[in-house]
C-alpha cells in the first residue's frame, strides 16, 4: 500500500474513533490534573484488551485514575479493597443452598462486572490474588465444574505501594505476566497541584464525570486495534528486542511469548490513539518500558544505585538503543 493511500485510510479511522476516544480522554483528564500520558496509557490498556497495573507512593492519584475511567463508560463498575482477610470467593462469588429451590445457586462476585479495580492488590494473600488469574487470562470464572463468562468490556486495574512491604504479599510472575501494562503517575508538577490544592475545596471532581462512552463503543474500538496494520520489519524489531531480554547478561527472566503479543497489541493501540491505521517504529520504542518493564527481573550481578524497577527499565532502554530501527 502506497503512504498516499495509507494516510486516507488514516483520515478515515481517524473519523471513526477520533471522537469517542477524545471524548473519553477528556473526561478522564478531567479529574487527574497533569497527567495526561497516565491516561493515554490506561486507554491503551482498554482499547487492547488488557489490564493496568498502576504501582506507585500513596496519595499520587492511582485510585482516582481508575475511578475516573471507570465513571467515564457506561457499563457496571466494582471496586474492591484488597485485605489480609479477603477470600477467593469473596472476589468471584459462591454458591448459596436456597431453600425455595432446594438448590445451591451461584451469586456472582465482584469480579462479574465490566470494569474492576483491585485497590492494594499486593495486601492479599497470594490465595485470593489467583482468584484472577482465569479471569484475567480467560475472560471466565470456573466455579464448582460450572464456567460463567465475563462481560465484555473487561478491565482489571490494580493499584500497589511499592515502597511499603510491611503486611504486603509481592505479586507473583504469573500475576504480573497477565497486565498488559505497569505505570507509575509520578508526582504533579507544581502547577498542576496548584490547581489540584484550589479544587480541593469543591466536589470530588470524579463525581462530576458522566458517563461518554457507551461499553459498545469500547468493544467497537478493541475489534478496530486488531485491524492496526503493522509491517514485517516492524514484527521483525519487536522480535529482536523480546529475544534480547531472553539473552541479556543482566536479566536473569526476560519476556515471554505473553509478553511479545502484549507489545504487539500495545502498539496497534496507541497508534490508533494516535489518529493512525497503521504502526511505526516509534509506537513500539514507546511501549516497550511499559509493556516489558514488569515481565523481566534484574540478576544479582547487575550493579547500580537504581530501585529494583528502574534497573529494569534502564536494561530495557539500553536493549532499545541498541536494537537497528528498519526504515
Amino acid at each position: 500500500m502506497s503512504l498516499t493511500e495509507l494516510r486516507a485510510e488514516s483520515e478515515i479511522l481517524a473519523e471513526g474513533f477520533a471522537e469517542p476516544i477524545a471524548r473519553l480522554e477528556r473526561a478522564v483528564q478531567s479529574a487527574i490534573r497533569g497527567k495526561d500520558e497516565a491516561v493515554r496509557l490506561a486507554l491503551v490498556t482498554l482499547f487492547a484488551r488488557g489490564h493496568h497495573l498502576i504501582e506507585d507512593v500513596p496519595g499520587v492519584g492511582k485510585t482516582t485514575l481508575a475511578r475516573a475511567l471507570a465513571r467515564s463508560l457506561n457499563c457496571p463498575f466494582q471496586r474492591i479493597q484488597f485485605t489480609s482477610d479477603l477470600l477467593p470467593s469473596d472476589v468471584i462469588g459462591t454458591s448459596i443452598f436456597s431453600l425455595e429451590t432446594q438448590h445451591f445457586e451461584f451469586r456472582q462476585g465482584p469480579i462479574f462486572a465490566n470494569i474492576v479495580l483491585a485497590d492494594e492488590i499486593n495486601r492479599t494473600t497470594p490465595k485470593t490474588q489467583s482468584a484472577l488469574l482465569e479471569a484475567m487470562n480467560e475472560y471466565q470464572v470456573t466455579v464448582e465444574k460450572s464456567t460463567y463468562p465475563l462481560p465484555e468490556p473487561f478491565l482489571v486495574i490494580a493499584t500497589q505501594n511499592p515502597i511499603e512491604h510491611h503486611g504486603t504479599y509481592p505479586l507473583p510472575e504469573s500475576q504480573l505476566d497477565r497486565f498488559l501494562l505497569r505505570v507509575r503517575m509520578g508526582y504533579p508538577s507544581p502547577e498542576s497541584e496548584r490547581e489540584i490544592l484550589a479544587n480541593s475545596t469543591r466536589q470530588d471532581p470524579v463525581e462530576l464525570i458522566q458517563p461518554v462512552v457507551s461499553a459498545e463503543e469500547v468493544v467497537h474500538i478493541q475489534r478496530a486495534v486488531r485491524e492496526i496494520r503493522v509491517d514485517h520489519d516492524l514484527v521483525t524489531y519487536a522480535l529482536a528486542i523480546v529475544e534480547k531480554t531472553r539473552r541479556h547478561e543482566d536479566l536473569s527472566l526476560g519476556a515471554s511469548p505473553r509478553g511479545s503479543v502484549s507489545l504487539y497489541r500495545a502498539a496497534q493501540a496507541w497508534a490508533l490513539i494516535q489518529g493512525r491505521s497503521y504502526c511505526i517504529p516509534d509506537d513500539f520504542k514507546r511501549m516497550v518500558l511499559p509493556v516489558l518493564a514488569h515481565r523481566c527481573v534484574v540478576n544479582s550481578r547487575y550493579v547500580s544505585t537504581l530501585k529494583q524497577t528502574e534497573q529494569t527499565e534502564a536494561v530495557l532502554q539500553q536493549i532499545v538503543d541498541s536494537t537497528p530501527v528498519p526504515v
